[in-house]
């Protein structure tokens, strides 16, 4: 096996060796290594595809999860896997923690490569321990302080609609889902859905007892729409109806200088690669964040998530 840097590169010594036929050694260098280098890139392997990737991740030892109360559009391929956030190509999706908007997430999340974009299409990624240190001790003491309040307004033609997002259409299901995961949830007079969740800003890696920057205000607040996207969207609705917004823990709204900031430190952390099509990377979702750069051309990503976690159950 061949030893990099950021990510930790694993590659076979024979091109295109089946990976599974050297899972054993595989899972040894993830067992050493993932905890200091946040995240593992398979390279050179033979995967077998969709199914072949499905059973790489769940050779690690954990059911893979679905995608309830996801925030983006997405496909599920086979059960645990999923085809990575479907925005159109131009557009760019910032650094974040895969499901740190809500109060409970994946430990572990794997993405394939099926096919490099022919430009672009990297998923760069940021060690979110270096980003809890690096945000101004004031920003983060009040981030600390009150937690974040996400609040999100399903379908409407604007986001994605409340079946999809929680893979029923039983609207019993979901309320009981979000009973059970403290959202408060509205039904509006439309039939549409309102939630709201109070969630923490930064967390503790359960196994390194690092603090790591842990959440997605950057990416749901609404200074991070482009101004003239912005604009229009609220001569369209008011701000308490939009698809989604997030404010301090106690209601209170967060300036955008505030926001600019911390988006200014997860870009001089950002480390970005040229994927190659056949590249597995699995990181650990609290300790390295993760995005999307624009591409050309094709490009099929798909992602697998395991290991449920909560700060409340620890």
């Amino acid at each position: 096996m061949l030893l990099g840097r950021l990510p930790l590169v694993l590659s076979p010594a024979r091109r295109g060796e089946r990976i599974m036929s050297v899972f054993a050694e595989l899972a040894r260098h993830v067992d050493e290594h993932l905890l200091d280098h946040g995240g593992v890139l398979f390279r050179g392997f033979h995967v077998d595809g969709v199914a072949g990737f499905r059973e790489l991740a769940a050779a690690f030892g954990h059911p893979l999860l679905g995608y309830e109360f996801g925030s983006t559009p997405r496909t599920k391929l086979v059960e645990g896997v999923y085809s990575s956030t479907e925005y159109p190509a131009h557009q760019h999706i910032p650094l974040h923690n895969e499901q740190a908007y809500s109060r409970e997430w994946p430990m572990k999340i794997w993405f394939y490569c099926a096919l490099a974009a022919e430009e672009g299409g990297e998923t760069p990624i940021a060690d979110s321990r270096e980003v809890y240190r690096r945000v101004d001790a004031r920003i983060r003491e009040r981030f600390v302080r009150h937690g974040l309040m996400y609040v999100r307004n399903f379908g409407n033609g604007l986001d994605v609609p409340w079946p999809k997002v929680f893979e029923t259409d039983d609207r019993a299901a979901v309320s009981a889902y979000c009973e059970r995961h403290g959202i408060v949830c509205e039904w509006k007079d439309d039939g549409e859905l309102r939630t709201r969740q109070t969630c923490q800003a930064v967390a503790r890696h359960p196994k390194t007892g690092d603090m790591v920057w842990f959440n997605q205000a950057h990416l749901f607040h609404i200074s991070g729409l482009e101004a003239e996207v912005r604009e229009a969207l609220l001569d369209v609705v008011s701000e308490d109806e939009l698809p989604r917004n997030v404010y301090y823990g106690n209601g209170e709204p967060i300036e955008d200088s505030v926001l600019d900031e911390i988006r200014g430190v997860l870009d001089e952390l950002k480390v970005s690669f040229p994927w190659e099509t056949g590249d597995v990377l699995m990181l650990d979702n609290m300790l390295t964040a993760h995005a999307r750069n624009p591409f050309k051309g094709p490009r099929k990503i798909v992602a697998a998530m395991a290991e449920g976690y909560s700060e409340r159950e620890g």
